[in-house]
């Protein structure tokens, strides 16, 4: 599935090109959301397209009026209220409203801005004011297998990633591929000016020379997650050492250890969804409980929880 920043990004390459193009966003919705504001699709004049909003059926439509969009460029607006078709159960009972427009050359430089999410990006489509927000940040110290795994997880969640370990041998492009940045370098020495600005920060290192440097500038900072790797006895240890250099209860007890939620991971792609899931489930405010016993499931308002990216 292609995540909404590849859709910008594919925009800006359209732009670039030279070709016409025209996109779908998605600037209203109510009950079910099965997809945030802001979300967009970009169509091709041969009716190709890239992305998806969540409009089930009705995006063949949506591809319509975007390819009259391209030859007359004329800005549309479509409203849908799938509530209707939940008697047959092929919908998610949302009331859309959906925005297509034909970005001109000088939307280009927003376009890459959206597509890197370095910085939240607002938008006037249809007369409403979009707001894109940021990519979030999470910090991994450790450049093993598992910093691996997640960084490629949590990326498709719109997760900006950087992967800090002193270690040469392991912190390597062949070894971590995906992470956005890779600092060589001992936690101590980085966090300090890299958590200000972090979302999350999960220690999966499993090496007490790296571990305990790092939750300790976790524990003096104010970033809203932090996990770390390893079983009920390593972090007994592990909240014992840290008290002994003056960290109270409370301290204490912001690190998420052992890191994820109780789903019975075993591989490296399993403990990675289930740390996702609980970094999710701690920077939404959610419960983290099935969305089947959920009472905003009950109520139709599930806004993205069904998606882990961004789409």
């Amino acid at each position: 599935m292609t995540s909404m920043r590849e859709t910008f990004a594919e925009i800006a390459k359209r732009l670039r090109e030279g070709r016409g193009c025209a996109v779908a966003t998605l600037t209203a919705l109510g009950k079910a959301r099965p997809a945030p504001v802001g979300t967009s699709l970009l169509v091709d004049v041969d009716g190709s397209f890239v992305g998806n909003i969540g409009a089930g059926c009705h995006e063949a439509e949506i591809i319509k009026a975007g390819q009259l969009t391209i030859e007359d460029s004329v800005q549309r607006s479509l409203e849908f209220d799938m509530t209707d078709e939940l008697l047959d159960g092929s919908a998610c009972g949302a009331s859309l409203r959906v925005t297509i427009w034909k970005p001109s050359l000088d939307f280009l430089p927003i376009a890459d801005c959206i597509a890197k999410g370095a910085e939240a990006v607002t938008i006037a489509v249809g007369g409403a004011s979009v707001t894109i927000p940021a990519r979030r940040r999470l910090i991994l110290v450790g450049a093993t297998a598992l910093a691996s795994q997640l960084a490629s997880t949590a990326r498709a969640a719109d997760f900006h990633v950087t992967i800090v370990d002193p270690r040469p041998a392991f912190a390597t492009r062949l070894r971590q591929p995906v992470a956005d940045d890779l600092v060589i370098s001992w936690p101590q020495d980085v966090l300090p000016q890299l958590l200000p600005t972090a979302d999350a920060l999960v220690v999966i290192a499993h090496d007490a020379k790296l571990d305990l440097p790092a939750l300790e500038c976790a524990l003096n900072s104010s970033v809203p997650y932090v996990g770390a790797l390893g079983s009920i006895r390593a972090q007994s240890a592990r909240r014992a050492s840290l008290a002994e250099r003056g960290y109270d209860e409370d301290s204490l007890n912001r690190i998420h250890g052992p890191v994820g939620l109780d789903v019975g991971a075993v591989t490296n792609s399993q403990i990675a969804c289930a740390i996702l899931a609980e970094m999710l489930k701690v920077l939404n405010g959610r419960s983290g409980d099935s969305l089947s016993r959920c009472e905003s499931s009950k109520t139709g308002d599930v806004n993205s929880l069904r998606r882990l990216v961004l789409s």
